[in-house]
């Protein structure tokens, strides 16, 4: 039997990673290699990587139209799926304006579906109610290094790993979700480049270093700003860098003057002696990188948490160089993508802020329609203003917010209160089970297309099988869907021609196109007239902005701490084998078994003063809802804490957590709330959501 190899990128992470699916001569996929000469993932795969495969032959895939008939979905044809969308949408505009009408679309989609879905919203729907999970990810990242560095991206390579002198982990477990870039920082630490990790659970990454700095939760701000005391007080700074390319660093100084690493040990945890040693080591490195993940993100100081890191870096001069900078780890596989492409309610793609007048003029222009001025909505935003019967209809595809989005109760109150919900996915998940309409999406081995991995990296995508039964690339459902409602403004041929109008219009990608982008294994932005190659290491000559801004910022604390009642926090983690809600990883038996349905982390000295056993069915109640699980015993979590997965829609931790936000971003401080932890009788299986909600 003779197998075609068709080059693609990994759906799961931000890393990128190459691989090749084996398809028969009947246009069945028989299984997934790695790309030998991948410039990131260099012939390696992780084992999510490993079992793409069970996600696209999964037998749960969705095949047709659904139509919900009271509690029940019945098959429909596209026809009708689609007339019944447009006339609900139509109506609703009609009647209550374009504000009560959005978009939801998916860091898991290409470039193209994305684009073709801000476009949708802005050109067709009139509205810049358009967004997306980095809402809940990394958009203190967008917002954070925007403010400071101009640009909000990670500034440099993978390859910069192996390059380096110190990598400074801050708030990020690379080996579970980023798992191939995290053997890359293992490969280097093991050849000698100094590791400094900074997280409240012991990670894997921390067993290798002396250098942890165990935090407290939610302490980020202070720890660095006590760095920057020690750096600028024992004149460890880079005067010339901070002189020549910098502004606001004598209010920086005056700033931190009094915050010794003494005065923060108690907000921290972290002894001064230990924080004056990373001070030294970070600013005395000749080139040192820092890596970030949601550890720093998802706070109510997550804006502020991130321009923190960017104050050390630039203090430093640890930036615009190979081996340094500062670099945020992307969650899902087209996060940074998503997020240039605009699906957020503040920018067009290449983000060019709405509010603008020239902007909008300019996208009114390019797409042969005026473009509505008034401000968009975040996701949560939506969901918010749902509850409130003031939004009416969505449009949400490839995420799954119930099992996500934090207080899950809220969530699906909201969802349920809509006129019109329509969800495209690959598979019945929590929020599909809400939906008016279900409509089988395509998956990324079904259609041609870009993802842009967290190096800022474009890859193209290519189509290896035929959709499964009547299922659709995202953007080919949204222009029949515009064509419906009587638009042609999505007008597009192929994912090409999508992609060619996208790189006309979003400056940082101009100079793209698919053939130079397979030609290069992939461009990084920005690829313009003057870079037309790419670029490895942002911010080399310039800022965007000029000169980089020193931001002063405060320590926030928590937004809910422990009392009698809710005795303990809770955080959440991510895991090596399960990747998002599961949707796509949940399908395969072999990561399936790796991991019991839902699980909490507690320290042995909490379980035990709790009556606790390892593995034993156990409670957890926070102030929003109440799930039950197995406690897993683990000394990676310090007294006081207790950590869950969000990956199992069985035992959800976003039925505990926290919807108070961060002011600039609207992120939700999804890392730490109040919880209560009880035993449950020995012989008791834990309770799945479902039955807990249907009460049996």
């Amino acid at each position: 039997m003779c197998a075609d190899l068709v080059k693609t990128i990994c759906p799961f992470c931000g890393v990128g990673c190459g691989i090749c699916l084996k398809v028969d001569e009947q246009g069945q996929l028989l299984s997934v290699e790695p790309q030998q000469n991948h410039p990131i993932s260099q012939g390696k795969l992780c084992d999510k990587g490993w079992s793409t495969a069970y996600a696209i032959n999964s037998d749960q895939r969705l095949t047709q139209p659904l139509k919900r008939i009271n509690k029940s979905f019945y098959p429909i044809s596209w026809q009708e799926a689609l007339t019944t969308i447009a006339d609900e949408l139509t109506a609703i505009i009609d009647e209550s304006g374009s504000q009560a009408v959005g978009v939801i679309s998916s860091a898991r989609a290409s470039n193209e579906d994305n684009y073709a879905a801000q476009k949708f919203a802005r050109a067709v729907l009139k509205t810049n109610n358009i967004d997306h999970c980095a809402r809940i990810c990394h958009s203190p990242t967008v917002a954070g290094l925007k403010q400071s560095l101009g640009s909000g991206a990670m500034t440099n390579s993978a390859k910069d790993i192996l390059e380096t002198d110190l990598m400074l982990v801050f708030g990020a477990d690379p080996t579970e979700n980023h798992s191939i870039l995290g053997g890359h920082i293992m490969q280097a630490h093991a050849q000698g480049t100094e590791l400094i990790v900074v997280d409240p659970r012991v990670t894997r990454l921390a067993k290798l270093t002396p250098m942890h700095l165990q935090l407290k939760l939610g302490s980020n701000i202070a720890l660095i700003n006590a760095l920057l005391h020690v750096i600028i007080k024992e004149q460890w700074f880079d005067q010339r860098f901070v002189e020549s390319r910098t502004q606001g660093f004598e209010q920086l100084a005056k700033h931190v003057k009094d915050i010794t690493p003494e005065s923060v040990e108690s907000t921290t945890g972290v002894s001064a002696e230990l924080i004056r040693t990373t001070a030294r080591a970070y600013s005395h490195a000749k080139r040192a990188m820092i890596f970030y993940g949601m550890g720093i993100t998802q706070y109510v100081s997550g804006t502020n948490n991130v321009i923190s890191l960017a104050n050390l870096a630039l203090t430093c001069g640890h930036i615009g160089k190979a081996g340094t900078g500062v670099n945020p780890l992307r969650g899902q596989n087209n996060v940074q993508g998503a997020c240039d492409m605009g699906c957020l309610p503040n920018v067009y793609p290449g983000y060019q802020a709405v509010a603008e007048l020239e902007n909008q003029e300019k996208f009114s222009k390019a797409w042969g329609t005026k473009v509505t001025q008034q401000a968009g909505l975040t996701s949560l935003g939506m969901t918010k203003a749902a509850q409130s019967g003031d939004f009416r209809a969505l449009l949400l595809f490839g995420e799954d917010p119930v099992v996500t989005d934090p207080d899950q109760n809220h969530v699906q109150s909201s969802l349920k209160n809509l006129d019109l919900f329509v969800v495209a996915e690959l598979t019945m998940t929590e929020t599909a089970k809400l939906a008016d309409i279900i409509l089988p999406a395509a998956s990324f081995a079904e259609k041609d297309g870009t993802f842009t991995n967290c190096e800022r990296r474009v890859q193209k995508v290519n189509q290896a099988i035929a959709p499964l039964g009547e299922a659709k690339g995202d953007w080919q459902w949204l222009q029949a869907l515009a064509k419906e409602m009587g638009s042609k403004l999505l007008n597009w041929q192929s994912s090409e021609d999508v992609f060619n109008e996208m790189a006309a219009l979003t400056p940082p990608y101009q100079a793209m196109t698919y053939q130079k982008i397979t030609d290069n294994s992939g461009l990084q932005w920005p690829c313009t007239n003057e870079t037309p190659n790419g670029t490895t290491i942002l911010h080399q000559q310039s800022f965007p902005i000029g000169r980089a801004r020193f931001i002063c910022v405060n320590q926030v604390d928590i937004d809910e701490s422990t009392d009698d009642n809710y005795p303990l926090l809770l955080t959440t983690n991510r895991l090596h084998f399960h990747y998002g809600c599961g949707s796509m990883t949940r399908n395969s038996p072999l990561l399936e078994r790796e991991t019991p349905p839902g699980v909490l982390f507690i320290n042995p000295i909490d379980a035990k003063a709790l009556n606790i056993n390892h593995q034993a069915p156990v409670s957890i109640k926070s102030r929003r809802g109440y799930v039950e699980t197995r406690a897993m015993f683990s000394d990676d979590v310090p007294v006081g804490l207790v950590s869950m997965p969000y990956h199992f829609k069985e035992a959800p931790s976003n039925q505990l957590t926290n919807t108070a936000q961060d002011p600039v971003t609207k992120m939700p401080e999804l890392k730490a709330c109040a919880v209560v932890v009880a035993a449950l009788a020995k012989d008791q299986v834990p309770k799945t959501i479902q039955q807990l909600q249907e009460g049996k």
